[in-house]
């Protein structure tokens, strides 16, 4: 997918708006503060843009696939739903994972789309893959995976909301000693088109790294820990190349790490390929 070439500034948060003729988003978080200094300054992309980063991210999470909208991977305690693969929890589960699609939904609603009911539902109403695999061409799942191919863009504000949001609750979490790394890191990064599709990508893929549970031996891989892995480059391509090298390096002290029964060494040449998306310009 060809996507135009910008000359982009180091930002601090990402901030899609969808072209001229529309107003930009409002729901900016508070920009954060380095060693006294406040940055605020924004990203912009087109509705083309915006778009080609959506269609990216679907097609890293289910291939592009509509059926890939409403999955319940081998091995999982959930389903993942939407281009984006937003985890949905059973009730009663409550697992290391930050569950994201009652998050979506809400986001949504309160933008005037009218999300089918069943995905209103605060828990997933399938206890477990084998009921969900059982409806799956049924009329809820069928009539949810037909919404979400209908509402792209809603689903890539949302991404992009977390996303922007991620920085200072990066910054906040983060020993202070590593505070400006991850800045000075974070705006490497976003000084090309494809580092800004890996930030928005790889918060979504393995969230901002500011949850606790989600390490093991106390190692995280959210987008806190890749920035902090980083090797010292230069902004540009040098930049998006380290974070696509730094997060593969995580992912596999997270497969090292991870108890031996989850077997997540089956998902390191997927995350590799996914990562290595990061490096190419766009």
């Amino acid at each position: 997918m060809q996507v135009a070439r910008l000359i982009l500034p180091a930002v601090s948060i990402l901030s899609f708006s969808a072209c001229s003729a529309d107003p930009p988003q409002s729901f900016e978080p508070r920009p954060p503060q380095v060693q006294g200094r406040t940055t605020s300054t924004a990203l912009k992309l087109s509705a083309a843009q915006k778009a080609s980063i959506g269609k990216k991210i679907w097609q890293n999470e289910s291939g592009g696939k509509v059926s890939g909208l409403t999955a319940w991977n081998k091995g999982e305690e959930f389903p993942s739903m939407g281009i984006g693969h937003f985890i949905w929890y059973p009730k009663g589960f409550n697992g290391r994972w930050t569950e994201s699609w009652p998050e979506f939904v809400k986001f949504a609603v309160a933008r005037g789309h009218n999300v089918p009911a069943v995905g209103r539902q605060a828990d997933c109403p399938w206890p477990n893959k084998a009921s969900f695999t059982r409806d799956f061409n049924g009329v809820q799942l069928t009539g949810l995976r037909n919404w979400l191919k209908a509402n792209i863009a809603v689903q890539t504000d949302f991404i992009a909301y977390k996303s922007r949001a991620a920085l200072p609750a990066m910054l906040a979490s983060a020993p202070v000693a590593q505070r400006a790394r991850i800045k000075r890191n974070y705006d490497k990064v976003a000084s090309t088109a494809n580092g800004v599709y890996a930030l928005v990508d790889y918060v979504n893929f393995k969230g901002d790294g500011t949850n606790h549970k989600e390490t093991y031996a106390e190692q995280g891989w959210g987008l806190k820990w890749v920035l902090m892995e980083m090797r010292n480059v230069s902004s540009g391509q040098a930049a998006a190349r380290e974070f696509a090298a730094a997060a593969k390096r995580r992912l596999d002290l997270r497969i090292k790490n991870s108890p031996k029964a989850r077997g997540e060494g089956r998902w390191k040449a997927g995350w590799h390929n996914r990562c290595d998306t990061y490096a190419k310009p766009l």
